[in-house]
């Protein structure tokens, strides 16, 4: 397939505007949004929500649900974005409506010393969250823009979340909400190894395990005690052996808590643990096996309780996922470059938007690498392609359903 006039009018208005992408990349690298924080977060929350209303779309606030509290180690600063909303927009126009959707947060320290954009030569740039997930919602509105501009009045959502990073545990009910009445999901992670696009992605959920016991002097009452590391350790061991990475079922476990002093039994053991699953099949598989490691009444020693928090469902290759890469491929090819799929155990809002019914690629940023790093990188001489593969993505998938629909 070979670009029409419209589509050939888009990529030369985004060819112009490279160095307008990396200034908008720069100043929204500089505003900290990592670790829940909240001055930093509702920052760039506004920005974006300006830059969409100057694309003509309506925005509006949703609550973002609090995320369990028991998921962190208490030890650990809350990493929630606890009032901070999402962001959502919507934007007229004709066909059908399309739905993309990006998170503004990031896992870096808003109080280090990795806080801008800085070039490293051959274009390229480092700087925290410039390849996850920033630079992909610079080219995701300059591709937005281009199609306004060229005067295509494309129907979309976009929908912007504040704790990705931390596993949308408030924001996945408002995306499940949302999902319905869009014809196809699209989500501006960074393009996969090797310039892939991810069409296939496991399952992820968290889960916790805590073990009670007897606490007792060591010298003295040692007899009398029970060991809540003890009992721990046994859980974690029958845990980890649920894993089975051939069969599509991972779990790790760490960090782990137990006893304050070497010289006293300790009366209570925590662990924290993250499971992978490539269906939901070995999700079930996995949480069986967590459920049945519970045992011992309140009041009882040992006593192990267990708690899990269902994360974002596996998001296999569906044959509507299949016809949806199939067009962003040949978009791509059009533009010059081959486009690889690829598999990944990581999870991303991608997963949480495809369960609830909606066909969804998400590897649609920026070229980048060392992701959650103090290295992370973004393909600055990259984002112009970048951008316009994105324009062609939706202006294709737009058509292509149009036309199905018109059969």
């Amino acid at each position: 397939m070979t670009m029409n006039d419209l589509e050939r009018d888009v990529c030369s208005r985004i060819a112009a505007w490279r160095q307008r992408m990396v200034d908008e990349l720069t100043a929204w690298v500089a505003i900290p949004t990592g670790r829940g924080h909240a001055s930093g977060l509702h920052g760039q929350r506004a920005a974006l929500a300006h830059r969409l209303r100057q694309l003509g779309a309506v925005t509006r606030d949703i609550t973002c649900e609090r995320r369990p509290d028991w998921i962190d180690p208490p030890w650990e600063s809350t990493h929630a974005a606890d009032g901070v909303d999402i962001l959502a927009a919507e934007h007229a126009g004709a066909g059908p409506r399309l739905l993309l959707s990006g998170h503004f947060d990031t896992v870096h320290d808003p109080h280090g010393s990795f806080r801008e954009l800085r070039s490293i030569g051959g274009g390229r740039a480092t700087g925290p969250g410039a390849a996850d997930m920033k630079g992909g919602l610079v080219i995701a509105l300059a591709a937005l823009e281009a199609i306004r501009d060229a005067g295509h009045p494309l129907a979309w959502t976009f929908v912007l979340v504040p704790d990705e990073e931390t596993g949308s545990y408030g924001s996945a009910a408002a995306l499940r909400s949302l999902a319905p009445g869009h014809a196809a999901g699209f989500v501006f992670e960074p393009a996969g190894e090797g310039d892939s696009l991810i069409v296939e992605r496991m399952g992820a959920a968290q889960f916790r395990i805590d073990a009670f016991g007897r606490a007792v002097h060591v010298g003295r009452d040692y007899a009398k005690g029970c060991s809540a590391v003890r009992a721990l350790c046994e859980s974690v061991g029958r845990a980890e052996a649920l894993a089975d990475p051939a069969a599509g079922r991972i779990v790790n476990i760490g960090p782990l808590q137990g006893g304050a002093v070497t010289n006293i039994v300790p009366d209570h053991a925590s662990a924290w643990g993250n499971m992978r699953f490539a269906s939901g099949a070995e999700e079930a598989h996995i949480a069986s096996g967590l459920d049945a490691l519970a045992c011992g009444a309140d009041g009882e020693v040992p006593r192990v309780r267990v708690r899990q928090i269902a994360g974002r469902p596996a998001k296999p290759l569906t044959p509507e996922v299949e016809r949806l890469a199939q067009l962003v491929r040949g978009a791509s090819e059009d533009l010059g470059r081959p486009l690889p799929f690829g598999r990944t155990g990581g999870v991303c809002d991608g997963n949480n938007l495809q369960a609830a019914g909606l066909p969804t690629l998400d590897t649609l940023g920026v070229r980048g690498g060392n992701l959650h790093r103090e290295d992370e990188w973004v393909d600055l001489d990259g984002m112009v392609d970048r951008a316009q593969l994105v324009a062609l993505s939706l202006l294709r998938t737009a058509a292509s359903v149009a036309s199905t629909m018109r059969a």
